[in-house]
């Protein structure tokens, strides 16, 4: 039984080929193209206004060099949104649970960011490592300190989004098998737990969404040090 509830964040296989590929290239289908016509149908509008509005505060407390990021961090919060709340779905595979594409995704995002500040603003990039105002005996100390939280922060990132969804989606199955066991013996104790369901679907349901968002966020509070 233990098994069984960890079966639904195995990379499903066919004739031995993954198909985390081809979850992971299905969401892009879904999205909306846009049109030349001079008015667009109410999802088109809906997409446009939800992107533009999402850059804008994206990009609002970036300056203008950190603006080139726009299109690469508005394009990865739609693409973790939408396969997170994909995932939700039944008999449907999470790509996002998997740590291994979480880190994949983080590790280049904040390597970027780092080198960027190196190579613009070195002597800014290598100040983070130490406070100013630090005494001389702790200067050793707070310089290992800093650059171990540095290289921690894509492995923050990619356990944040993987322990959050994977937690949501066995507290999911879990109450669900608990509703199907109930039924045919408390079936009012089996509604009861039929409305946390609901109620924790709706929360899981933000939780996908939330996370996408802190993902790209912290990105961003990272491109804004080093930019």
């Amino acid at each position: 039984m233990n098994l069984s509830f960890f079966d639904q964040f195995m990379s499903p296989t066919m004739l031995g080929i993954p198909l985390i590929l081809l979850a992971m290239t299905i969401p892009w289908l879904l999205y909306v193209s846009p049109t030349d016509r001079w008015l667009n149908n109410r999802l088109t509008t809906l997409q446009t206004w939800f992107l533009s509005t999402f850059t804008k505060q994206l990009m609002l407390p970036l300056n203008i060099k950190g603006h080139k990021w726009a299109l690469s961090l508005t394009s990865l919060m739609v693409f973790l949104i939408t396969m997170n709340l994909l995932g939700l779905l039944p008999y449907t595979f999470t790509p996002t649970t998997q740590l291994s594409l979480n880190l994949g995704l983080a590790v280049p995002f904040w390597l970027a960011t780092v080198l960027i500040g190196l190579r613009n603003q070195p002597t800014a990039a290598l100040g983070h490592l130490l406070p100013e105002g630090t005494p001389t005996l702790l200067i050793p100390i707070l310089i290992i300190i800093e650059t171990i939280s540095l290289f921690i922060r894509p492995l923050a990132l990619g356990v944040r989004l993987t322990a959050n969804l994977t937690a949501g989606h066995l507290l999911i199955q879990l109450i669900s098998t608990a509703v199907f066991v109930l039924m045919p013996m408390m079936p009012t104790t089996a509604i009861i737990t039929a409305i946390v369901l609901f109620l924790l679907t709706l929360l899981e349901i933000a939780v996908a969404m939330i996370q996408a968002y802190v993902f790209v966020l912290l990105l961003s509070l990272y491109l804004q040090e080093n930019t």
